[in-house]
């Protein structure tokens, strides 16, 4: 069994850029587990617990699936909150990608077929940058979305998701990356079978 997810990966420029603007917010704002520099990532479906034959499987129908879309533009700016700002719990950054819905829609589905529950809400672009142990005052909350408001970070085309392995332990999750899944035609295929 091993716990996986499917994600867009940030470039490392843009995972540097979003650590240098967390530095002085972490120092600023009440103790929360903000998540590591080179573990950001905007989720596309979370999967749980799967044995590792049907993670096989699993990869195999998103990438077939995932060759019907094409690249996206991420551009990330903005951020809030989850469930809300009166009762904050995860801290995160939001964007734009045209396009990525049909991504997280293709997914959904694959993980479907794969016995993989569905997500009752729909996709939501999102960067998580911090999970509260307890819930923030007002005063922290307005704090990080007027330094989050004024974030327009560079974008970047995403052309592949990854599937990630997520090993929870102490100081957090640790990701591997089993697979990067191409998105669009593979390069070089002049459309003959």
């Amino acid at each position: 069994m091993m716990r996986v997810f499917f994600a867009v990966e940030l470039p490392e420029p843009l995972r540097r850029t979003l650590a240098d603007g967390l530095a002085p917010l972490r120092r600023l704002l009440p103790p929360a587990r903000w998540v590591r520099p080179e573990s950001l990532h905007v989720t596309l479906k979370f999967l749980g617990e799967l044995e590792d034959r049907v993670v096989e499987r699993l990869q195999q129908d998103a990438a077939l699936a995932l060759q019907q879309v094409k690249p996206v533009t991420v551009a990330l700016a903005g951020g809030g909150f989850f469930p809300s700002s009166r009762r904050p719990r995860v801290a995160w950054v939001g964007g734009e990608a045209a396009g990525i819905e049909g991504w997280a829609g293709r997914l959904e589905q694959c993980a479907w077929r794969h016995g993989v529950p569905t997500e009752e809400r729909g996709f939501s672009l999102h960067l998580t940058l911090a999970r509260l142990e307890r819930p923030w005052g007002n005063e922290a909350v307005e704090r990080f979305l007027q330094e989050v408001a004024g974030w327009r970070l560079p974008p970047f085309v995403a052309r592949e998701v990854v599937l990630f392995r997520s090993q929870l332990g102490a100081g957090g999750a640790r990701y591997q990356a089993l697979a990067r899944l191409a998105v669009g035609e593979s390069e070089g295929s002049d459309g003959d079978a």
